[in-house]
């Protein structure tokens, strides 16, 4: 990065009296503006403003007024440019602040004003603090920086000033900011960004063609995106350019970057940080258990408890009194001891006065008391029997006063409470204590507390090869993947699991794996010797009250990945305030794990223990299904409530399953659109869970009251899934009215995802299974999801005919916002059948349906129809106005595939308008949407676009990869859209 435009300098004579929000402002990084506090001040006229322009960007000096004449009107002035230039003046001295123009010498300067009273002041200051922040690794807060310093400019710097001058500083800032936006992109790859960078890059290399830096990060974007044919076709397309332009060739970096990726070099796909290796220590008095040989991984919490503990050394050294306690707390078998060990060891040079150790059995029946642990630490460090008090509170004194002066390390493993550790702790400064707990220490004042979660994937993988072998694993890594994940990633699971394979020579990795994958046998599997996670839990469990071990045992059941207090309070059927402080509770037990503010998790062995002890101890059992059934229930109240914020008037509420158990309710939609999203895999889980005769018909409903999670492509595989697991439960139960509702969820999540004959098949069994139930809703839906499939699939006349009967269909239920759905699909047919006129009208009639109901989502979706009617009819401009109101709907309700696809229908508009740019930059936009939902069919739509687009600005190579891609995608659905593709190639196939 570089230093940027030296600025004017910023200081105020003591004579100047202006106080804050009055003081005067200025802006040259767009149209040279002034303000006084936030009014604006009239800069007068063009020769005005360039006048005060030069000044400003005089750094404070005085320009002669041959300088400032020269700057106005270059090699030819008027006549009268002299006194032009003093009434410039003169008028600019009327309008700022006395003393901040001043004469002197025969010329003019602009003097006192306040710190960063310039835009470009401010920029040029973001940008020094970027470059320190950069300097210093942190990559988030340099990008955070520059975006300010680039948000100073709007639009072209000193925008309408003539003269020679003004050309010269428009040049030079606007390649400043050419490069602060080279380098912000250039850290935004370094952090990963890349698939976010592609649009940018593309529209900036389209607006600086010849700028080889932007084209080598977009080459770099691309090919971390997984779009190396791009990466390459965009050398081949700055190639050609610079010899057709310059008659040069690409500089080296672009070249060895093609080779790179020609090379499929492993460094360019990721950028990595080099971690920095805490530093070492060394031993005496010596109680310290021996550190474990294949200690592995967890260098983060090494770093951080290591600094804490070398700070009590330095803090002895310059004299401070601070006495070092680190607490870790964690779940039995996290490997508290193990790491509080291997850190103590490695801090021993740190401590020459010794380091003491107990275990302070807090997790078992008989803890340790403390007056006994301080006898035995008196006596390691040479006290006499006869000199050892017999009361606590004199044996602390003493322990106390025997280190003063002294550097010692203090271990206190597997702590009970606070109360437990208080007496133990050393009271001086050189002194540490390193305190472990299945209990988190809040309450033990001064201490750095260090909750200690399971190993990385990459840890837990290497824990076990150091114990298996590196052969054995090698052989079968995906085994021993699935091995460590069914541990949980729990360092106990780990090395025990390990432990069993490294001892029988003839079991390979992938029997371990099989033995694992039983769920209801894995705890009983993950023994070894005097090893086992079954009694590591227990011992935790047993210590449990009794309402906490209800709620611990409840709570397990349910399959979510977490739990919300909301959630858990209606499987415990307790009010919220009861329930937190119970979780709480667990909490600090670490047999639960606080996930975020509001919502709880098991470690999954933890789950596994918990439901055994539902399945032991929770009598009679239908205790267990009616928690389940509260949580079913809570999940579809609450849903319905989201459903009908979105789409008021919407009849399916009012067919839905009854519930006994409430849910929630909200203020407004935001609150409820957070809500679903936020207990999406939840709510899912939830119903996969739900398919008993009882429970199916409240799991379907809650399924199709949640039907925005399939809609918006965040969840549609995992709402695909559910749906087909509740269709196989339905027909087991030979309950048609589920097996139709549970029909249409997978018909519309199958033709969200693009797979358009799945979608077809289901809608129309759903009708006939709809009809035999005498169940209304499920046909009409389906009827109308018929009609949007046979566009898709070129039968517009079976189309128009499922719309019509849908749309009478709804009209008979009362259901005005299904209505307007198939009115504004029956326009799309129409559109594609050449019917213009009726398309634009159907369209319009649907959306005004929907604005006079308040419906604001659906009301983006007739947009989007009318949108794409308009388009049709060549009304771009309207067309645009649509498709952006419908996009600002879709962003807010976090539609990512709807959003994706009107960034789609609004590139094709830019296409029509002639703005290739604007199309290629939308059609990025829309393909990084849609990475991994709605299906190949709709890639290949935007692919097409895209590709259409890039052709038009001329970047040949990047346009004929993307239409290629989109050839493959239609000829392997052996779409009609093929042959346009084909089309499209020819001619660039010459070029």
């Amino acid at each position: 990065m570089d230093d940027g435009p030296r600025v004017p300098e910023q200081r105020r004579p003591a004579s100047v009296n202006v106080t804050e929000p009055q003081a005067l402002r200025f802006g040259v990084l767009g149209p040279v503006r002034a303000w006084r506090g936030t009014e604006p001040i009239g800069t007068g006229s063009p020769q005005q403003r360039a006048l005060l322009a030069a000044l400003l960007l005089r750094e404070g000096r005085t320009a002669t007024a041959a300088e400032l004449i020269d700057a106005l009107w270059g090699a030819e002035p008027p006549s009268q440019a002299l006194a032009a230039l003093r009434t410039y003046a003169s008028r600019l001295r009327k309008v700022l602040d006395p003393g901040v123009l001043v004469s002197e010498s025969g010329g003019y300067a602009v003097r006192g004003l306040r710190e960063g009273a310039l835009d470009l002041a401010q920029a040029q200051e973001l940008a020094a603090r970027a470059e320190k922040a950069r300097a210093a690794g942190d990559l988030c807060r340099a990008r955070e920086l520059l975006n300010e310093a680039l948000g100073r400019w709007d639009g072209e710097p000193l925008a309408g000033v003539p003269g020679p001058y003004a050309e010269t500083q428009r040049v030079r800032l606007e390649e400043w900011r050419l490069g602060l936006l080279e380098s912000r992109l250039d850290m935004d790859l370094e952090q990963g960004c890349h698939a976010e960078a592609v649009s940018e890059l593309t529209a900036l290399t389209a607006a600086h063609p010849l700028r080889e830096r932007l084209r080598e990060l977009l080459m770099l974007a691309l090919y971390r995106s997984g779009r190396q044919a791009e990466a390459l076709a965009v050398y081949a397309d700055t190639r050609r350019l610079l010899s057709e332009e310059l008659g040069v060739d690409p500089r080296a970096g672009l070249s060895e970057l093609q080779q790179r990726i020609l090379q499929a070099d492993p460094a360019l796909a990721e950028p990595s940080s080099p971690s920095s290796e805490p530093s070492v220590g060394a031993v005496r008095p010596a109680q310290l258990p021996a550190s474990v040989p294949d200690f592995t991984g967890r260098e983060s919490f090494v770093a951080e408890l290591s600094e804490v503990l070398a700070s009590a050394s330095e803090s002895a050294d310059a004299g401070n009194r601070v006495m070092a306690v680190s607490a870790l707390a964690g779940i039995g078998g996290v490997g508290k001891t193990t790491l509080a060990v291997h850190v103590a060891h490695r801090a021993r040079t740190a401590f020459p006065d010794g380091q003491l150790y107990v275990d302070l059995q807090g997790a078992g029946p008989r803890p340790a008391e403390p007056e006994t642990v301080l006898g035995s630490f008196l006596r390691a460090l040479g006290t006499a029997d006869s000199a050892i008090p017999d009361s606590m509170e004199e044996r602390a004194a003493l322990y106390r006063s025997v280190l003063d002066g002294r550097r010692v390390l203090v271990l206190l493993d597997n702590a009970k409470d606070a109360a437990q550790v208080r007496p133990l702790l050393p009271g001086t400064e050189g002194c540490a204590a390193l305190v472990t707990s299945r209990v988190r220490m809040v309450d033990l004042a001064g201490a750095h507390l260090v909750d200690l979660d399971v190993m990385s994937p990459e840890e837990a993988l290497a824990l076990f090869t150091k114990i298996v072998g590196e052969e054995r694993v090698a052989a079968e890594r995906e085994a021993a993947l699935d091995v460590v994940a069914a541990c949980g990633f729990l360092p106990l699971a780990i090395r025990i699991a390990a432990s069993r394979l490294a001892s029988r020579r003839t079991w390979t990795v992938s029997v371990l794996a099989a033995k694992l994958a039983d769920e209801r046998r894995r705890l009983d599997e993950l023994q070894a010797g005097d090893l086992a996670v079954k009694a590591t839990f227990e011992l935790g469990y047993g210590q449990l009250e009794r309402a906490q071990a209800r709620a611990f045992r409840l709570l397990g059941l349910a399959d979510g990945p977490d739990i919300s207090l909301a959630a858990a309070a209606a499987v415990l059927d307790l009010p919220v305030v009861d329930t937190e402080d119970l979780l709480e509770s667990l909490v600090d037990t670490s047999l639960l794990e606080s996930a975020a503010p509001g919502r709880y998790r098991f470690h999954d062995l933890v789950r596994l223990y918990a439901r055994a002890c539902a399945e032991r101890d929770e009598q009679p059992p239908s205790e267990r299904e009616a928690a389940m059934s509260r949580l079913l229930d809570f999940y579809l109240a609450t849903a319905a409530q989201v459903y009908a914020m979105e789409r008021p008037g919407d009849r399916l509420v009012d067919h839905l399953e009854p519930t006994e158990y409430p849910g929630l309710r909200f203020e407004d939609r935001n609150q409820a659109r957070d809500w679903l999203y936020t207990e999406a895999i939840c709510l899912l889980a939830c119903v996969r869970q739900s398919t008993r005769p009882d429970q199916l018909r409240r799991a379907v409903d809650l399924l199709w009251a949640a039907i925005d999670l399939a809609e918006s492509g965040a969840n549609s595989k995992e709402y695909e899934a559910t749906g087909a697991a509740l269709r196989t439960a339905a027909q087991a139960c030979r309950d048609r009215r589920a097996e139709a509702r549970s029909l249409v969820t997978l018909a519309n999540g199958h033709h969200m995802s693009g797979r358009f004959e799945l979608a077809d098949q289901e809608a129309a069994e759903a009708v006939q299974l709809a009809e035999t139930a005498d169940d209304p809703l499920p046909q009409c839906w389906a009827s109308n999801m018929l009609g949007v499939i046979s566009l898709y699939q070129n039968r517009y006349t079976a189309g128009e005919g499922h719309l019509t009967r849908a749309i009478e269909s709804f009209r008979a239920a009362g259901d005005r916002p299904g209505e307007a759905s198939a009115l504004c699909n029956l326009s799309r047919i129409r559109l594609a059948m050449g019917r213009t006129e009726s398309a634009v009208q159907l369209a319009q009639q649907g959306t005004d349906m929907y604005d006079d109901m308040g419906h604001a989502l659906k009301g983006a979706n007739g947009r989007y129809a009318l949108g794409l009617a308009l388009t049709q009819s060549g009304q771009l401009g309207l067309a645009t106005e649509r498709l952006e109101e419908a996009l600002d709907v879709f962003r807010d309700s976090r539609q990512r595939l709807w959003e994706g696809m009107t960034l789609f229908r609004l590139s094709e508009v830019d296409l029509a308008a002639g703005r290739l740019t604007q199309a290629a930059t939308n059609a990025e936009w829309a393909l990084a949407r849609l990475r991994g939902i709605g299906g190949e069919w709709r890639r290949g739509n935007v692919l097409t676009a895209l590709g259409r687009a890039l052709t038009g600005i001329g970047q040949i190579g990047r346009a004929q990869v993307c239409l290629q891609e989109a050839l493959a995608v239609y000829e392997t659905l052996h779409a009609p859209e093929a042959d346009e593709v084909r089309a499209l190639l020819k001619p660039l196939a010459v070029a």
